[in-house]
């Protein structure tokens, strides 16, 4: 096993598109080590653009590695919670949670197939967990022969909305066809079009339609000017959570964690459970599931509505029948003003006995002043529309 790989530094880092940034009045924050914008004037005016039309969002932060050799399926079997079997034709994407020894989430990422013979794997993960996500690959890797290539160089930039996809072909017209024949979950070489280093996915982080493309770090600058006089609004982190918020999308380290099992972050349907693999967690993991049920302690992700005035907050507690005998209680992990519902929302891990009979209420102070909130199946927004009546 070889690989290559950056280092962190102390100070913030910054994407290929750092003057990009600043030259269109971003305002810059520290996100996970990285400088990045969290809104260029207006939150809501970025989260409404790309509900309605078309915004753009520099992810260039996260990881890429690159995995190539005879063993490289074998170890993602091993490595990840869902089955990367499922993928069949090049390009098609996989999301799925890596987990560790005890079931819990070190990170959720998606894995997509690069080669027709199953030799050739990319991964792209989280930017916060990138220490302890390539500590884990190694480990798992000791036995297998495969080579991991971290890929520092290239940037990202995911463009999402409505319109998304036919404003990037009214950017790049040579990428036209590629685009009207990608479909969701799946990406494209592009590199017989623009040259090395492009990739182009239909995936995303907003519960709209859009594509992430990956390209060298000295493209990015070009490529995002292009996009904006193409109408594509830049939009920044702000936006971003609240958009991912309302598509009922987690974030790591407050929706899940590596304490949190992927059934109470609603990842079980990302489980491939059916046959005897052999994954890091799949013991552990069945096994406390059955304890949970047997001891009536299993807990479930849900929403939650504030109808009256007020702010939902990471952290609040959530309270089920207060005051009954059968109180129990839950907790938000991300809580926000929705810009397309005009109402506080929150993503909740409440008892998976929770019942639509059950009254459920939020100490919105901390001191005693319960708010009646409504509970929701995620999301709340997909496409732009209202998920519930």
């Amino acid at each position: 096993m070889t690989d290559t790989q950056n280092t962190n530094t102390s100070a913030p880092q910054r994407t290929p598109l750092y003057q990009s940034h600043v030259d269109s009045n971003g305002k810059l924050v520290n996100f996970s080590g990285w400088e990045l914008p969290i809104n260029y004037g207006s939150q809501i005016e970025e989260h409404e653009a790309v509900r309605t039309d078309a915004g753009m969002f520099d992810v260039s932060h996260m990881v890429v590695a690159d995995i190539v050799g005879a063993d490289t399926k074998a170890w993602l079997q091993k490595l990840l919670a869902n089955d990367v079997n499922k993928l069949k034709t090049t390009g098609k994407a996989l999301y799925s949670g890596m987990l560790n020894e005890q079931g819990g989430v070190i990170d959720d990422l998606i894995v997509y197939l690069m080669n027709a013979e199953e030799t050739q794997y990319r991964i792209v993960s989280n930017a916060a967990t990138r220490d302890k996500d390539l500590a884990q690959f190694h480990k798992v890797a000791d036995s297998f022969d495969i080579s991991i290539t971290e890929r520092p160089e290239l940037a990202m930039l995911a463009v999402q909305g409505p319109n998304a996809v036919e404003k990037l072909a009214q950017t790049k017209p040579s990428w036209a066809d590629t685009l009207a024949a990608l479909k969701p979950f799946v990406g494209a070489d592009l590199t017989d079009i623009e040259g090395t280093d492009w990739f182009v996915a239909r995936t995303g982080y907003t519960g709209e339609d859009g594509v992430e493309v990956i390209m060298h770090g000295d493209d990015a600058p070009a490529f995002f000017e292009q996009l904006k006089a193409n109408g594509v609004q830049p939009a920044g982190l702000g936006a971003r959570d609240t958009l991912r918020m309302e598509a009922g999308m987690n974030l790591y380290g407050h929706d899940m964690d590596e304490t949190i099992s992927p059934y109470e972050c609603n990842m079980g349907w990302t489980l491939a459970l059916k046959d005897e693999r052999d994954f890091v967690g799949r013991e552990a993991l069945v096994s406390k599931r059955k304890q949970s049920k047997e001891d009536n302690t299993a807990m479930k992700q849900v929403g939650l509505l504030l109808t009256s005035r007020g702010v939902l907050r990471e952290g609040m507690t959530v309270t089920i029948n207060q005051g009954s005998d059968n109180e129990q209680a839950g907790i938000i992990t991300s809580g926000t003003f929705s810009p397309s519902l005009k109402n506080s929302i929150a993503i909740a891990r409440v008892p998976a006995s929770l019942s639509d009979e059950d009254s459920v209420q939020v100490d919105l102070r901390g001191k005693g002043n319960f708010v009646d909130v409504r509970v929701l199946k995620l999301p709340f927004v997909r496409n732009g529309k209202k998920q519930f009546d």
